[in-house]
This record gives C-alpha cells, structure tokens and sequence, in this order.
C-alpha cells in the first residue's frame, strides 16, 4: 500500500456527500479503485464494479479493508456525481506535485498547456455544450498537474491565464497554442467579417 499512501491520504480529504449511517465503502477506497479501474481501461460504473470485483481479495488485503463484495455499479455512480470536483481536483494536483518534486529532472523541463474537448460530454438534452478543459504537462516527467475546465461561453485565453496565476508558475518555460499569442486576449473569440 505504501505506494499508493500519498494518493489515499490526498482522496480522504474529498469530501463525502453520503449520510454518516450505513458507509459500507469508505469514499477514498472506492474513488481510488475507480482511478485504477480507469486506467486498466474502464470506462463505465459497470467496468469499476467488475475491476473491484476482480480484485477484490487482493485489494483487501493490500488496503486491509474486509469488502465482502464489490459495490453496484448505481452505488459507484451516485458516489462519484455526488462529488466535489474542486476538491478532487485539488487531490490530483497535491499528488502531481508530489510526483513531479520526487521525480522531476534536475534542470527542470518546460511546461505545455493545451486545450481539448471531451469526447462525448455534448449532452443535448439538457442543451450542454461539449466540455473544454486545459490541461498543464510537464514535459520533463510526463505528468499532468492540473486541469481547468474552460467556460462555455469563453475560450482557452482567459482560462490559461487564471490557470499560470492559480498554480504561481514564475520562472518556468511555458508553451501554448498560436491562439495565445494575441496582443489583446478578448474573453470571446473574434470572427473574421464576412467579405
């Protein structure tokens, strides 16, 4: 377990929207195992369930926890909907700065920020635009430290810029998109005028 210590620690600060009574499965552990389910290639509550169920005997022994069986995949999801993205987020990040002060090269590499769409998160039933997030990549470690969702009504421009403010990046190497380099960033894109 010591291995994954700093990440737990970090998700037991998220915050449980559950009622106190009847937690068979502790907030940390079941968001921790979604994160690994995720990365073994799962994309659905159904998927989480059938990694946890998998491995259930080693992740109890490993985490000293006594699940009998792996949560319903309804249980996962109104768990993780439930969630405070702010404060997960916060856990990424505190875990990606220790993995990048542990690991990161002597000399220090640049950091890259990008901007992608989700694929998928267009939901025109409730008439929500494809989210947009920025992510920060050190090139040096491969790591992402942090994400930042883009405002609907926005672009990557102002919401690149909270993001260098937010995380206090002076001093670094930082590379973004031509889009960046406008003499004055307007909080909307400008479209060229018809000819």
């Amino acid at each position: 377990m010591t291995a994954f210590a700093p990440l737990l620690g970090l998700l037991e600060e998220v915050p449980d929207h559950r009622r106190a009574e009847g937690k068979v499965y502790q907030l940390a552990h079941v968001l921790l195992f979604s994160i690994l389910a995720i990365v073994s290639g799962g994309n659905s509550y159904r998927s989480i369930v059938t990694f946890i169920e998998m491995h259930r005997l080693r992740l109890n022994e490993v985490f000293g926890l006594t699940w009998r069986r792996a949560p319903a995949h309804t249980a996962i999801r109104y768990i993780l909907q439930g969630l405070d993205c702010e404060a997960v987020e916060a856990a990424f990040r505190g875990h990606a700065k220790l993995l990048q002060a542990a690991h990161a090269k002597p000399d220090g590499g640049s950091l890259a920020i990008d901007g992608k769409t989700l694929r998928g998160s267009f939901d025109a039933f409730r008439d929500r635009a494809a989210a947009h997030l920025l992510g920060m990549f050190a090139t040096d470690t491969a790591l992402v430290l942090a994400h930042s969702e883009v405002d609907e009504k926005s672009n990557e421009i102002p919401a690149a810029q909270a993001l260098l403010a937010e995380l206090g990046l002076a001093g670094h190497l930082v590379t973004l998109d031509a889009l960046h380099c406008q003499r004055k960033p307007s909080s909307s894109p400008q479209r060229p005028a018809p000819t």
